[in-house]
């Protein structure tokens, strides 16, 4: 068979998907401090590393085929890919990279909500895990002709759900788990009163958003199936995140006085994230108004961090759990009919869409929620989650990763040839043993009280 401009196309796709992450890596490290930049970019970057490794040896195999109770495939029946490319399905496995780069995003995404206080030995253990339990089951069930399918259990009762790039899969999913992790771990130290947890460096973040929005083409249209589908895609992923943009940006301006350059920011990924499930299945007048609402839900939704008191650091929850849900929901009211029938209750359609939408989304949570308090749990109850009260002070940067983002002055903080001691305390351990501290220092030192700057 020969290579067509749809194989291209898939391709290219898979590589926008795939350049969204090191995107998202801009865009949380920017939102940081500036000792915890680095660490916050290697969370991303470890995550291409490991769930590209799980997806070729069993994830994908779990998202497809026979499954169990429809909500997993067998994770044996092609595992490392044996098998994939074969005359019946030539395009196997460049199916098998687009779907790679969805599910090392999603647990990327989650990340943000943890900046600046979780061990990276944590969160490497818990990269592989979560999309081995939380992730390829629910990939299976909404895609793979699980639960959700027309064949599943709840597809044939309620009709199945819409999810055409993964309102319930991705950002549901990742904003429910960013929450369950908030929620054990706990806040950072000065949360809501510390003025430097502010955004470090704001033109990574609108580098990272726009990124993100470039990449999001090949999230939403890499699998359009006609130039009319692929057309409808791409003018919504350019029309709801445009509208959110101007809705969080109007929010801001009549709550606060004034428009930010991290709200337009933000707005642009709300947009992103409400359009996903829905760029193949609204009009681009509905995703003019899917956005707005997400823009301004999610302006809404980010405060009810400080007001509730959970750290959410990067507003993960904020955005891609609200947004995500709204735009999963949406569909129940502003979904297209198709030939003629069924659609959205705005167009006649009745409630079925919206019961199959309101379920997806309801299981969706419930599932991530719960398999996700399992897993974070058993690693925080074991080798822990959360870094020292020092290493959060000195910066997780330096004592996570023996380097900084920035070097202010002669010799620098970079690479890890000094060893950890002498770049904190700036004396060799010999000089240190010599040369004993004072009582005095030495408590305000072993209680990580001391302010570090890194």
């Amino acid at each position: 068979m020969e290579l067509t401009a749809g194989h291209v196309w898939l391709m290219v796709a898979a590589a926008l998907v795939l350049f969204m992450t090191p995107g998202l890596a801009f865009f949380y490290g920017g939102m940081t401090r500036a000792k915890a930049a680095l660490n916050m970019m290697m969370m991303s970057f470890i995550s291409i590393g490991i769930v590209s490794v799980v997806w070729v040896l069993w994830g994908y195999s779990m998202t497809g085929g026979d499954g169990f109770l429809q909500m997993v495939g067998n994770p044996f029946a092609s595992f490392g890919l044996e098998g994939v490319n074969t005359a019946e399905s030539p395009d196997g496995l460049i199916l098998v990279g687009y779907g790679a780069t969805f599910a090392i995003i999603t647990v990327a995404l989650i990340s943000g909500a943890i900046a600046d206080r979780a061990k990276f030995g944590a969160w490497s253990v818990f990269v592989p895990v979560w999309v081995t339990l939380v992730y390829c089951p629910l990939a299976y069930m909404v895609w793979g002709g699980g639960l959700f399918g027309e064949e599943g259990a709840i597809g044939k009762a309620l009709g199945p759900a819409i999810d055409f790039a993964g309102g319930t899969v991705v950002h549901i999913n990742a904003g429910v788990a960013a929450l369950i992790l908030v929620l054990i771990i706990g806040n950072r130290k000065g949360f809501g009163k510390d003025p430097n947890h502010r955004p470090h460096n704001i033109p990574f973040v609108m580098l990272g958003a726009a990124i993100l929005w470039f990449g999001w083409f090949g999230f939403n249209g890499g699998l359009a199936s006609s130039p009319e589908q692929g057309g409808l895609i791409l003018v919504n992923t350019i029309a709801a995140p445009a509208a959110a943009m101007l809705g969080w940006l109007i929010t801001e301006r009549i709550r606060d006085g004034h428009p930010t350059s991290l709200g337009a920011a933000s707005g642009v990924v709300a947009g992103l994230v409400a359009i996903t499930p829905a760029c193949a299945n609204v009009s681009p007048v509905g995703a003019l108004g899917l956005g707005v609402v997400a823009g301004v839900a999610s302006a809404l939704a980010v405060g009810l961090k400080f007001r509730w008191g959970f750290d959410d650091s990067l507003d993960v929850v904020g955005v891609h759990l609200v947004s995500g849900i709204i735009g999963t929901v949406a569909l129940g009211f502003i979904a297209l009919p198709e030939d003629g029938a069924g659609g959205g209750l705005f167009y006649g359609g009745g409630f079925a869409q919206l019961w199959a939408q309101l379920a997806a989304a309801g299981i969706a949570i419930a599932y991530s929620a719960v398999l996700t308090l399992i897993i974070a749990l058993a690693i925080h109850k074991t080798m822990g989650f959360r870094v020292s009260q020092e290493q959060e002070t000195v910066g997780v940067d330096l004592s996570l990763h023996a380097e900084t983002a920035y070097e202010f002055g002669i010799g620098g903080h970079g690479g890890s040839f000094q060893p950890l001691h002498d770049l904190v305390t700036g004396k060799t351990q010999q000089e240190a043993a010599a040369q004993p501290a004072p009582a005095a220092e030495q408590t305000t030192s072993a209680t990580g009280k001391e302010s570090v700057g890194a």
